[in-house]
């Protein structure tokens, strides 16, 4: 699910909105590194720190990162996320969800050292980690928000998608098919999840195509 991306993938997630749009400070008489610019969009730009880290964080959780344009227009989705869940004052996430968060991804490796070392060998800090997370749930949590009270699902719909969609996929595994009553809960919330999705896309899709967003050529980075 596209909206999904923010929340596992889905990101170079900043802490708040610019905050890796800095030079960074060195000693006085040291040279500053200036972060290059990957992407201009509106009165803002998109650096290539952020397309580093995100794909360091797809790398390390699934193994494998997408190209810089796909990377790119993630980072673009975010920032239109991010400002409309800043301009709501959508409330940030606790410490305690953040932490809930890192241990859940955390439980999907072998140990914990295992989850460790990964995003370590992708260059990756702890905190990095964290904050990724944090932004992650901040801007999954807005569009479930801003989407889920018309993502009205009915139980035709449900009945329909046991039939064609879960029973045949548990048979297909040898797996022995429970009732519908028993799964009807469960079915409802994937297809409201579905249903947020594709409302969030077509969101997106219209408010990116609103917007001047200019990629820089890894040949011609300022």
């Amino acid at each position: 699910m596209r909206y999904a991306l923010f929340i596992c993938v889905w990101t170079a997630w900043l802490a708040g909105p610019g905050a890796a749009h800095t030079i960074a400070q060195a000693p006085a008489g040291s040279p500053q590194t200036v972060d290059g610019v990957a992407a201009r969009i509106e009165g803002d730009i998109l650096t290539e720190s952020e397309v580093r880290e995100l794909s360091a964080f797809q790398q390390s959780v699934d193994g494998h990162a997408k190209s810089r344009d796909e990377i790119i227009r993630e980072l673009s989705d975010q920032w239109i996320v991010r400002g409309e869940a800043d301009a709501a004052k959508y409330p940030q996430p606790s410490p305690d969800d953040i932490q809930n968060a890192y241990a859940k991804l955390a439980g999907q490796f072998p140990s914990i050292q295992e989850f460790k070392n990964r995003y370590a060998k992708a260059g990756l800090t702890e905190a990095a980690v964290r904050r990724l997370l944090a932004q992650q749930l901040y801007l999954s949590r807005f569009l479930d928000y801003r989407f889920r009270p018309a993502a009205q699902v009915d139980d035709k719909q449900i009945e329909a998608y046991f039939k064609d969609e879960f029973a045949p996929q548990l048979k297909a595994r040898g797996q022995a098919v429970p009732s519908l009553d028993d799964v009807a809960d469960t079915i409802r919330e994937v297809l409201v999840l579905r249903a947020i999705n594709d409302r969030a896309t077509q969101w997106l899709d219209e408010a990116r195509g609103q917007l001047k967003i200019d990629i820089v050529s890894e040949g011609d980075r300022t």
